[in-house]
């Protein structure tokens, strides 16, 4: 039985050095290798491909999906062996910008990426979203979308205009299966000082719609948020907006834009219609895989009901590792209902997500439930005297 891990892709080996161009396993138990005593082999993996595109791969967007790995970096995506780390699929590259097609979307050319929703019974590809990124040299910031089916036979990139330039943007999925694009900045590359022209409006991507009438425009943020700034989605389905760390920023004299502590909330659409939220009651927050879940609606009718899952996710530099958006199956019989537990790790990383039940547009306040478990045992925490353990 081979033992749960972590990877450490990309970056470098010290602040503004050498870029570490290598996938490391941690725990350090190695690459599963039948050939040695252990099972395992070395505990790092040259990435020739983020050796070729260095410096703008710092910060490779990267997600499981259920043909392995996917890996975005630059402005070239592909599929890795998920045991052997081999390319099973090289993507055709991203289109970039009008007026530089080299534009890239990861760090410094900084986009953010997410994953588009899934439905039950998840046979479907599974659907990328990535927005948003720069070009070198100039930095004029990428004013596009672009979305793929890295599963597919075929995989192409789908192109759809933004209604401004951003780069250093923050993507979140909401509970409904849209998602909002807001932060960062018109100008420039990601880092201390080096974007500007703050990109002030917040836009809702709905991918339910036609391409190229995916996006509106909502309200905007009153302050600026350019390098290290967050999009949370919150358990109301409010979204806290945070952060920017600019230290100075370009084009503007230093100091215009400071180190920001202030916190605002975006609020969505959907909390703006004056309809009443549903709510439920749920036992069961420890799910396993396949598992039938029962739960209860205790206002708000079942006739119109959806039940979304939310990863819930830790953010860095336009990245949600664990950013995932989930419509499972479910059944009522009255207000007394069952959900059933995503299929397996593929289409469902361990973890925890946020669930909500819909009534036409309007979420629920979500509820936290685990699912897989924890098999690397991340949760073990040390039993110190006066210490509440986390979890379920």
């Amino acid at each position: 039985m081979l033992t749960p891990v972590s990877l450490a892709i990309g970056g470098e080996i010290g602040q503004n050095a050498a870029e570490q161009p290598t996938l490391e396993i941690l725990p350090a138990t190695g690459v599963p290798d039948a050939t040695t005593t252990s099972g395992y082999s070395n505990t790092t993996v040259y990435l020739d491909f983020l050796a070729r595109t260095a410096p703008f791969n710092l910060y490779p967007f990267v997600c499981v999906i259920p043909q392995g790995i996917f890996i975005a970096y630059y402005n070239e995506a592909r599929i890795l062996n998920e045991k052997t780390f081999a390319t099973v699929k090289t993507l055709p590259n991203m289109p970039g910008a009008v007026n530089n097609p080299n534009g890239g979307r990861t760090y410094q050319l900084e986009g953010a990426m997410v994953l588009l929703p899934q439905y039950a019974p998840y046979t479907a590809p599974l659907g990328v979203l990535i927005c948003g990124g720069s070009t070198e040299g100039g930095g004029y910031a990428i004013d596009n979308c672009i979305s793929t089916q890295p599963g597919a036979a075929n995989p192409t990139w789908t192109i759809e205009r933004m209604p401004s330039r951003r780069v250093m943007p923050c993507m979140a999925g909401l509970p409904d299966g849209t998602y909002v694009i807001l932060n960062g900045g018109e100008h420039g590359v990601a880092g201390f000082g080096l974007g500007g022209v703050p990109n002030f409006n917040a836009v809702l991507y709905d991918p339910s719609k036609p391409v190229n009438q995916r996006m509106s425009i909502m309200a905007n943020t009153t302050v600026a948020r350019l390098y290290h700034s967050e999009a949370t989605v919150l358990l109301d389905g409010r979204v806290l907006v945070s952060g920017s760390d600019p230290t100075g920023q370009y084009p503007t004299p230093a100091g215009a834009w400071p180190e920001e502590y202030r916190m605002e909330v975006f609020t969505p659409p959907y909390l703006l219609s004056g309809l009443a939220r549903p709510t439920f009651t749920i036992k069961n927050t420890d799910w396993t895989y396949n598992q039938t879940v029962s739960f209860t609606v205790t206002s708000g009718g079942t006739a119109n009901l959806k039940v979304s899952l939310l990863g819930s996710t830790v953010s860095t530099h336009g990245n949600a590792m664990g950013q995932r958006t989930i419509f499972p199956a479910f059944s009522c019989n009255g207000n007394a209902c069952t959900v059933a537990a995503p299929p397996d790790a593929h289409t469902s990383p361990p973890g925890w997500f946020m669930m909500f039940i819909l009534n036409g547009p309007t979420p629920s306040v979500g509820v936290f439930v685990r699912i897989g478990g924890d098999p690397a045992g991340l949760g073990n925490w040390p039993k110190l005297p006066g210490f509440t353990l986390p979890g379920v």
